[in-house]
């Protein structure tokens, strides 16, 4: 009983300095840092959607793509500036919109297909946010 208690002791602990790290991360980041940062987060969690769906885990994959969602939604979508980034910032702003449709029947339906899609968008779109590197655009 004691191993268990230690085990869950090491694990909050691990999950707390986890926490810490990812919060020093986040207030030391650019605004640019930030939005790779959600990036990675949504493509975890769509990763993690994937490894639950094949698992049968409908609960842990709901959760997953529910996460995936949030970081789109209230990360990426909500970062788009119209003012600034005009065109652009309309057409991701639609382009998020499709990839939380795409997460949506995910769930929905159990499809790894849409799964896979939303996944390709945000890597492509991410591909091409760490290369311009936070040269002033926003976006």
């Amino acid at each position: 009983m004691s191993t268990m208690r230690g085990a869950a002791a090491y694990g909050r602990g691990a999950g707390a300095y986890a926490r810490i790290g990812v919060e020093s991360a986040v207030m030391s980041a650019t605004p640019h840092q930030l939005i790779v940062m959600l990036f990675d987060g949504a493509q975890n969690a769509i990763r993690a959607a994937r490894i639950h769906m094949q698992s049968g885990n409908t609960l842990e994959k709901g959760k997953a793509i529910s996460k995936a969602l949030d970081i789109v939604n209230n990360g990426l979508l909500a970062a788009l500036d119209t003012e600034k980034g005009g065109e652009i910032a309309e057409r991701l702003g639609s382009l998020y919109d499709y990839i939380s449709r795409l997460l949506l029947a995910a769930n929905l339906h159990n499809d790894q297909e849409s799964l896979d899609q939303a996944e390709k968008l945000l890597d492509d779109i991410a591909s091409a946010w760490r290369e311009i590197g936070g040269a002033g655009v926003q976006g």
